[in-house]
């Protein structure tokens, strides 16, 4: 009788995107989600890294510079990488200010990439801000644009006048027509965005009758059922892109590293 062969648990690669109230994480195994959190704090991070063995772990935020992300993680994990303008990306940025380019917004476009190689994509990710953004089918990040994002446009009605007050996403879509100032600023909100984000898709199929359209972040779902079909909600995506972003730059060290047996 052969016996029970021991298989070691393979070390699973962990990416972080860094947001400005939660750290939002996936382990991957190769290009295989395994697991997704978030957490609220890094604290809360630090003990579920104790609980996992990790490998490769690469971090990206848009509300906190490199260097400080380099400095709060140094007492957590002693290697990682950090995503910034200078990180070896499997896609080319045409792109005038490629410094300036938000991390989220390259790892969505990478994440597209990955899941449609060789074709035209649009991202649409719906989080503080709207970013819709076009990477072409040889993998150039051609460029995009940034609006304010749901609860944005709720804030600026509130704080930018005297007397209108702060509401709160509807439960139930709102009416074109509403019947007093709380729904009329949930109409205008909703229905606004809605028309903004169709039309963009409308205009790159005008031009790109086979672009796939992808959608996420954190305000999509209540979006997604009423864009222009075909779409392809992808909640995890800059997770994925992330993940993309990590393997290439093992890939690419492994290739630089001399053979020791040589």
């Amino acid at each position: 009788m052969k016996g029970n062969t021991y298989h070691k648990p393979a070390e699973l690669s962990l990416v972080i995107d860094w947001g400005n109230s939660s750290l939002k994480v996936g382990w991957f195994e190769g290009s295989l989600l395994i697991d997704t959190q978030r957490y609220e704090s890094l604290s809360l991070l630090q003990n579920a890294l104790k609980q996992r063995s990790m490998g490769h772990i690469l971090v990206s935020s848009t509300s906190r510079p490199a260097d400080e992300i380099r400095a709060q993680l140094r007492s957590l994990v002693s290697d990682f990488w950090v995503l910034d303008s200078q990180t070896l990306v499997p896609i080319r940025k045409a792109y005038d200010t490629p410094a300036t380019l938000g991390a989220d917004r390259v790892a969505a476009a990478v994440g597209a990439v990955t899941l449609f190689p060789g074709q035209d994509c649009l991202v649409l990710d719906l989080g503080t801000c709207l970013t819709a953004d076009f990477v072409d089918r040889e993998a150039v990040f051609q460029g995009g644009l940034i609006s304010p994002g749901l609860r944005m446009r709720f804030r600026a009605m509130h704080e930018q006048t005297a007397r209108l007050p702060l509401v709160e996403t509807p439960v139930e879509w709102p009416g074109l027509t509403a019947k007093n100032t709380q729904r009329a600023m949930q109409s205008g909100v909703m229905n606004g965005l809605l028309y903004e984000m169709n039309t963009i898709i409308e205009m790159y199929r005008l031009d790109y009758p086979d672009i796939k359209v992808l959608a996420c972040g954190g305000d999509i779902s209540a979006f997604e059922s009423r864009l222009k079909p075909p779409i392809f909600a992808v909640p995890e995506l800059v997770l994925i892109g992330l993940n993309r972003i990590l393997r290439y730059n093992v890939e690419n060290l492994q290739a630089n590293t001399p053979d020791v047996n040589a």
